[in-house]
């Protein structure tokens, strides 16, 4: 005879359509319920198995945690034994969040920004060469071999490509015991009145030392060194005597041909939904929204009188229509003109502003009247109302007359541009986020072949945590969805089947899943 353990007993079960049922559940097992629509499936599924599991697991807790929890009403049902906490995985679309992602709903993706965090290799944005990190005593013996017997000038930079007349940098500098500065590619020496162009854009480099590289001077060399890193934040220069192009040497991330330099990468680097992974010019999003002329104006028959010009078709904004008949005064048009008649100007006038002042004869009396022309167009104030994100049906109304486009910036990947140049088997996060589970999945597989031995360390145990949750999504049936995929377009049955993967990778034992 089989232990009682070994089943879930419900006894007198009449939630909604349940007629007193009494029924033994097998624990351990896959069970299905089926039945026509309105039997009472989900009433014993979710309404009466689920609701009490989680009626019993809330009575844990203490008084005063309850009291932020609620209370839960007890099912109809006389009795339920042999039940073990319960999850329930509804069919219910996920978060609307438009920065929630597949890879975000089952972690692939933070795991993925620690793999790059770790052993991804940075590539210049502007020469797309491999990014260099120094020592001080790499730097020193790169100079000793590189520039043995030339006379070299080490420098700071301290100002990039910034306006202003920096007389009060010169004076600090002067102060310092500094002789000498690069101005916009050239040495100049510090005078007490020098000043530079405010409205023009610079850059300044301090001259910390002119030598000559010789084993003598090593020690000299050294110390030049350390300094130049210091003013200059990480970051040196070395330009050859009677030459004029620099090298550059840093001890983070940097492009030995351009001298951009990168901080040095973390987790929250890649993560689009923070500000330091973020693409700037999008927010994160990968998208931006623009006013779309076709939904102001949908139909160019019509005239503004029948509705034309959709955001003020119920004529409620009297201030704008004033506007919009000044505008048809100075370019000869009437509100009961057809659109498509209504001449371009007046379009542009009426779409993106204009300000003027007019004067119009008036034919019965025989004087003139001046107009005041002073608008702003419809485009920048649905522009401008979009922007109230406080006010959300503001928002709403805007968002009808706009249209959605990847960012140029960042091609849709969200990220910013050093984020995007970071690269682990020849390939970008953003590429990688691109390709659908199954080819993601053969992609994770080969990364061990282009890692080192301290790497392979390194990434071994993400890499083996990437396959395990990759597989539970090819298990479900969902290898077709990539991880940049947003969660609002996802359906039901999708979204169902992702948080069954997310569930079985969290490995809990005699956990009741519904």
């Amino acid at each position: 005879m089989s232990s009682q353990k070994d089943f879930i007993k419900i006894y007198g079960a009449r939630v909604h359509n349940l007629k007193n049922i009494n029924i033994d559940i097998p624990r351990n097992e896959l069970v299905v319920f089926t039945g026509k629509s309105g039997s009472g499936k989900s009433s014993l599924a979710f309404d009466t198995i689920h609701a009490e599991g989680q009626r019993r697991y809330l009575e844990t807790f203490n008084a005063y945690a309850r009291q932020f929890l609620g209370n839960m009403e007890r099912p109809e049902v006389d009795k339920i034994t042999g039940l073990s906490p319960v999850v329930a995985i509804e069919q219910k679309t996920t978060s609307k969040n438009p920065r929630s992602t597949v890879g975000t709903i089952t972690e692939i993706y933070d795991y993925l920004r620690l793999l790059y965090a770790r052993v991804g290799v940075a590539y210049s944005h502007k020469s797309g060469k491999k990014m260099v990190r120094f020592t001080d005593d790499q730097i020193l013996k790169l100079l000793q071999n590189d520039f043995k017997y030339k006379a070299i000038n080490l420098l700071a930079p301290i100002v990039r490509s910034r306006k202003g007349h920096y007389a009060e940098l010169f004076h600090s500098l002067a102060k310092k015991g500094f002789i000498k500065v690069r101005v916009d590619g050239e040495i100049i020496e510090i005078t007490p009145s020098l000043k530079l162009d405010r409205y023009k854009t610079h850059d300044i480099e301090v001259v910390i030392d002119r030598l000559k590289v010789t084993d003598k001077n090593a020690k000299r060399l050294l110390s030049s060194l350390k300094l130049a890193m210091k003013d200059g934040g990480g970051v040196m220069m070395v330009i050859e005597k009677g030459k004029t192009d620099a090298r550059y040497f840093s001890r983070s991330l940097m492009c030995p041909e351009t001298g951009i330099a990168y901080k040095n990468p973390e987790p929250n680097s890649f993560s689009f939904n923070s500000p330091k992974g973020a693409c700037k010019f999008c927010n994160g999003l990968g998208k931006y929204k623009i006013v779309d002329e076709e939904k102001i104006v949908p139909n160019h028959e019509l005239s503004i009188n029948m509705g034309a010009i959709a955001p003020i078709a119920n004529r409620k904004s009297d201030w704008i229509i004033s506007q919009i008949e000044i505008i048809g005064k100075k370019y000869d048009f009437t509100l009961s003109t057809p659109f498509s008649d209504i001449p371009e100007k007046a379009v542009e006038a009426i779409m993106y502003g204009e300000t003027d002042t007019l004067k119009v004869k008036l034919k019965t009396a025989g004087i003139s009247k001046t107009y005041k022309l002073n608008f702003d167009g419809i485009v920048n104030f649905i522009q401008e109302q979009s922007k109230n994100s406080y006010v959300k049906s503001i928002e709403k109304w805007a968002s009808k007359y706009m249209s959605e486009h990847d960012c140029k910036r960042c091609g849709g990947s969200r990220l910013n541009v050093e984020a995007s140049h970071f690269k682990v088997a020849g390939k970008g996060i953003h590429e990688v986020s691109n390709m659908d589970i199954s080819s993601f999945e053969e992609w994770v597989l080969t990364i061990d072949k282009s890692l080192n031995k301290n790497e392979l360390k390194i990434a071994k145990q993400i890499i083996k945590e990437l396959c395990k949750r990759l597989q539970f999504i090819v298990d479900v049936g969902l290898s077709y969805l990539s991880l940049n995929r947003s969660s609002k377009t996802l359906s039901g049955g999708e979204a169902q089947r992702i948080r069954l993967a997310t569930q079985i990778g969290t490995q809990l034992t005699n956990v009741l899943y519904i």
